[in-house]
């Protein structure tokens, strides 16, 4: 079994910045592919960013230049950096690790709002 555990969410204004953590326990290996995924009520999840092991980063075009996605392998955790924050970004975020499946986090609201 995976765990995932995120934090880092709230309420920050447009412009702002917030950088959101996912740290992973259970069975794991270091070759697990991470990633970010966001959801708005009435809408579809969709993928924000994801990273492989070795550092290679994919990114969905509304957030490129803007979101930074990294891992530490050896505390099994992803961070997503997210800067010039928009009321568009306004979602609750999804951590998810694939082993076999997807297994996801609890999720975490961001709120961009003045």
């Amino acid at each position: 079994q995976v765990q995932l555990v995120e934090s880092g969410g709230g309420l920050v204004q447009p412009g702002g910045s917030l950088r959101l953590s996912c740290a992973a326990s259970g069975s794991l290996s270091s070759i697990n592919p991470m990633g970010w995924y966001r959801q708005t009520p009435g809408k579809q999840r969709e993928l924000v960013a994801d990273i492989t092991s070795a550092g290679s980063t994919n990114y969905a075009d509304a957030v490129k230049g803007r979101f930074t996605i990294s891992r530490d392998n050896a505390k099994n955790t992803v961070y997503l950096q997210m800067n010039s924050l928009k009321p568009e970004d306004t979602a609750v975020y999804y951590c998810y690790l694939w082993k076999l499946r997807v297994y996801w986090g609890q999720g975490t609201q961001v709120t961009v709002s003045s």
